[in-house]
């Protein structure tokens, strides 16, 4: 198999475990930087170029696309599709994902769990918004934020409204929830692979901070699924179209609830946290694909 990573630095963790998973079980691998990659388009004549060579003959490209470069990094991506190369995380199912109010109403319709979310533009609607949403604290949140960034917490009224005009004045789109008080500061990440959950971590916020994530100083292990998390997981990832994600989960009252589903998780914190290899098993996932792609040609 000849596989395309497209990786802004090929030094990331994830990206290196991917280039050694895959030289590990004999396939050939190039990390291309998406941002140096150009196409031609044309009809029924797609090419794609990298630092002045014609990009061939490639089987499979994982997405690794960072939030700052998701509009170019899918524009690459899709050429590739249309280009017959096959990769597990479509351009469309990254941008549905990416999109929290689009994510989250995709998944509302298919009545998984989440946070109560509520979405509005004028500011004179302020007060009844979060008349819809309830009693604080409340949760603000960008819609294209990453790694807990864009993500405020506001304990009274006053601050969400706050919050709330400030990000109007910078023409910012958000979304506001409800804040899950009996999750105390932690989520689980379950990492997807095809219909299966094949690793799953606690992440737990450090005091005084209430985003779990690794990145802002969160610690994490191993946890057990239910198999109501496990369901709601792979749900979740199959509703974005993903086939491999990072379904980032909140243990409520009323069962798990979906924060959100990520298109290009990271290896580093669940591996290190469960020992499995998480590399191996989503190239593995690929090779099995691509030979039964091939088996009905």
């Amino acid at each position: 198999m000849k596989l395309a990573i497209l990786s802004r630095n090929s030094k990331l963790y994830s990206t290196q475990r991917l280039v050694e998973a895959a030289r590990a079980r004999g396939h050939t691998v190039r990390v291309l930087d998406p941002l140096r990659c150009y196409m031609r388009i044309a009809p029924g004549a797609f090419e794609m170029h990298y630092k002045g060579r014609e990009l061939t003959d490639f089987d499979a490209v994982i997405p690794r696309i960072g939030a700052s470069v998701t509009f170019y990094g899918t524009a690459v991506l899709r050429q590739f599709e249309m280009m017959g190369v096959y990769t597990p995380n479509g351009s469309d199912a990254i941008l549905r994902a990416r999109d929290k109010l689009n994510c989250h109403q995709l998944l509302a319709k298919q009545g998984i769990g989440l946070p109560k979310t509520v979405f509005g533009d004028n500011p004179d609607d302020t007060a009844d918004l979060l008349r819809m949403l309830g009693k604080p604290p409340h949760v603000i949140k960008l819609t294209e934020g990453s790694q807990g960034t864009g993500v405020i917490l506001a304990e009274r009224a006053a601050s969400s409204r706050s919050v709330i005009e400030a990000f109007r004045g910078l023409y910012a789109n958000f979304i506001v929830q409800e804040f899950i008080g009996e999750a105390k500061g932690a989520d689980v990440r379950c990492f997807v692979v095809g219909s299966q959950v094949v690793a799953a971590m606690r992440r737990q916020a450090k005091a005084g901070e209430f985003r779990s994530n690794l990145h802002r100083g969160g610690t994490a292990k191993e946890v057990e699924l239910t198999e109501a998390e496990r369901e709601t997981a792979i749900r979740a990832a199959r509703v974005m179209g993903l086939n491999v994600a990072g379904v980032d989960l909140l243990r409520s009252k009323r069962g798990p609830l979906v924060l959100e589903v990520n298109s290009s998780p990271g290896l580093e914190g669940i591996e290190g946290a469960t020992g499995v290899d998480v590399a191996g098993v989503v190239v593995d996932y690929i090779d099995r694909r691509l030979r039964a792609r091939r088996s009905k040609a």
